[in-house]
């Protein structure tokens, strides 16, 4: 099961037809908005596919400026790394491991505006535990 919240923009003048959408559409769940037509909602999915046909939905709701993805919460990817966390050591072995040249060290530093799809698909491929 997914969750993920959502930011709905729209004008300040359609916020309340936007928001009456927004609770009769069943796509989602509505929470709150405010005056600058800011709305906070939650959709679910069992995965990402089912995920991006909602917001397909609200995106396509008349009046509807934006809608972004703000958090997610994926049931199945979480018990799969905490699992992974859990089997793991509390320092990585190539760490400790006196025959790795530095230089093939692979260093991913800050994940602010780094590519973080690129980045998982790496950190999951290096097969280093």
């Amino acid at each position: 099961m997914n969750v993920s919240s959502i930011v709905v923009q729209t004008l300040p003048k359609y916020l309340e037809e936007v928001v009456q959408s927004l609770k009769d559409c069943e796509v989602c769940d509505y929470h709150l908005h405010d005056a600058k037509g800011r709305i906070i909602i939650t959709i679910e999915g069992a995965g990402v596919s089912e995920e991006l046909e909602k917001l397909k939905v609200i995106e396509n709701i008349p009046h509807v400026v934006a809608a972004d993805m703000q958090m997610a919460y994926s049931e199945d990817e979480l018990d799969e790394h905490m699992e992974r966390i859990n089997d793991a050591e509390v320092v990585p072995k190539f760490l400790n491991d006196a025959d790795i040249r530095p230089e093939d060290i692979i260093y991913n530093g800050d994940l602010k505006k780094k590519d973080l799809e690129g980045f998982a698909k790496t950190f999951d491929n290096t097969g280093k535990d």
